[in-house]
């Protein structure tokens, strides 16, 4: 082959070399693109799981009564308080059917307790309904009343949040339905209209399969009048099954994948489409801690600790629990373990370990803080003021050092509500103890804008000597100033008792007991 042959033999290779090459990175390229297309929605890695909230359930009428006011720890700081339940007129909201809101303050002192909460970083949602009384939308037949019934919980304790537990025969009335939707979803209207936003918790019962018919029409019913609903919680307790028995953890991980398949589908049915990441956060579980009303199902710490990695892995929005009264050992004369569901205690042996920190560990607060602070707290002391109490502005008396003070005697002492736990004289309430058992005092709160001296306490006439402006009385004199008892700290002459006198009062009042 001559020299210019072997040129255009290699001019020739060459062009169809590149010619093939770019056939076939193109061909690549499509086929490349073409798998990437099929296979994205495999490949794209999903939306990380959100947040998991934590808020146990308060029975605030239960008695001992919790004191949710002073939390053992970060998990016990954010409570849903239950329950307001409609009063016997129907529109009046109460606490359990005991309690007017005005009643709830002065006898459970429970705006004084929630600002105390909220002062040491705490927050509430309130829970209406429950198992044993009315919400009030069966009775409220009023569709404005009952928005107002709800409006006046909202305002008096500022809630961001609300909490709508819908069991018993409550939970097949179609009509109150209808109207708690429509009064709930007016209700947030007016409140985003002021810049705000009221998160809205609808919880009901739930099987291994999920809601019963009813709690999905319950769902289904609040969309369609267009509540902007938070999420849905389950109440994954007291399942009457021989195999949740056997297996707390399951039963309860079965109802909670079931509601999140019905929140999707729901939610899609009024026209929002959500993914499973966004649907797990509008999902709610809140078993009962220990021993539940069916016997045999025990929900133990294990099964919480699988249900708070379960939740936390899943995104689930709500975690709580039913309820942090019960969150204990059972002491004396109770047994350590019990098949007889308690009030006060879980019904199994604890050893120190409390659910509220299982179940809440590694979550976070799901409840804003309130907008405005009248409620949520008292005006503050500027530091290195020294804090002197005013007996106009106080609701008891204030702690006199010299006093003596039976159980259950309230007194203010610098801006704060204290409460005996059993008599004492001398014990300064502010003072710190290593141990809350030793401390003689219970903090219940500050002192709230408005607050009006209480009566003071009273003995039949003639119990003690009137008091007399001219007599000389030492250390140890009881008199009584219009059925009022005081008694003598010091020599005094001419001081009425019940008078601020500078320098501090020769009179200490006696507190009956």
């Amino acid at each position: 082959m001559s020299t210019d042959e072997k040129k255009t033999t290699k001019a020739r290779t060459t062009r169809v070399s590149i010619l093939r090459v770019g056939i076939l990175v193109v061909v690549t390229a499509a086929v490349i693109g073409f798998g990437l297309m099929v296979f994205r929605p495999v490949v794209a890695p999903a939306a990380p799981p959100g947040d998991t909230g934590f808020a146990p359930y308060v029975d605030v009428t239960a008695t001992p009564p919790y004191p949710f006011e002073t939390p053992q720890g970060p998990n016990q700081q954010d409570v849903t308080l239950a329950f307001v339940v409609a009063g016997q007129d129907g529109c009046t909201p109460t606490w359990g059917g005991f309690y007017t809101l005005e009643q709830a303050a002065d006898q459970l002192e429970l705006d004084r307790r929630i600002a105390q909460l909220r002062s040491v970083g705490g927050n509430v949602r309130v829970s209406f309904g429950g198992q044993s009384n009315h919400e009030l939308a069966v009775t409220c037949t009023d569709v404005a009343a009952l928005e107002g019934a709800y409006r006046s919980v909202v305002e008096r304790y500022e809630l961001t949040s609300i909490d709508l537990d819908i069991e018993g025969p409550d939970l097949s009335d179609s009509a109150a339905q209808v109207r708690r939707s429509q009064a709930i979803a007016s209700l947030q209207q007016s409140i985003a209209a002021h810049d705000r936003h009221l998160a809205v918790w609808l919880t009901l019962p739930v099987a291994q399969d999920g809601l019963t018919a009813d709690g999905q029409q319950a769902v289904r019913t609040m969309l369609a009048a267009g509540v902007d609903l938070a999420g849905v919680n389950g109440m994954a307790m007291n399942f009457n099954d021989t195999e949740a028995a056997t297996n707390m953890t399951a039963a309860v991980q079965s109802a909670a994948t079931s509601l999140q398949g019905q929140v999707r589908s729901l939610y899609a049915e009024a026209g929002t489409q959500l993914d499973s990441t966004q649907s797990w956060g509008h999902v709610g579980i809140t078993p009962m801690i220990g021993q539940n009303d069916v016997p045999g199902e025990v929900f133990t710490l294990q099964d919480a600790s699988n249900l708070n990695a379960f939740a936390r892995e899943n995104g689930v929005g709500l975690l709580s629990m039913w309820s942090l009264n019960r969150d204990g050992t059972c002491a004396r004369p109770l047994p350590t373990v019990t098949t007889v569901v308690q009030d006060s205690c879980s019904g199994i042996d604890q050893q120190g370990v409390a659910f509220a920190d299982v179940l809440g560990d590694d979550t976070t607060d799901p409840l804003p803080t309130p907008s405005s602070t009248a409620v949520a707290s008292p005006t503050p002391t500027p530091t290195g003021t020294e804090i002197v109490d005013d007996p106009a502005t106080s609701p008891y008396q204030i702690w006199d050092p010299l006093g003596t003070y039976p159980a259950g005697t309230k007194v203010v002492y610098k801006h704060n509500v204290y409460q005996a736990k059993w008599w004492n004289t001398g014990a300064d309430p502010s003072t710190p103890y290593a141990s809350e058992y030793d401390n003689p005092w219970t903090l219940i709160g500050p002192v709230l804008p408005g607050d009006k001296p209480a009566p003071l306490p009273t003995v039949p006439a003639g119990t003690y000597d009137a008091w007399v402006a001219d007599k000389v009385y030492v250390a140890g004199d009881r008199v009584q100033v219009d059925n009022v008892p005081y008694q003598a700290k010091w020599w005094n002459q001419g001081q009425e008792p019940g008078t601020n006198i500078p320098g501090g009062s020769p009179w200490t009042l006696i507190n009956p007991s």
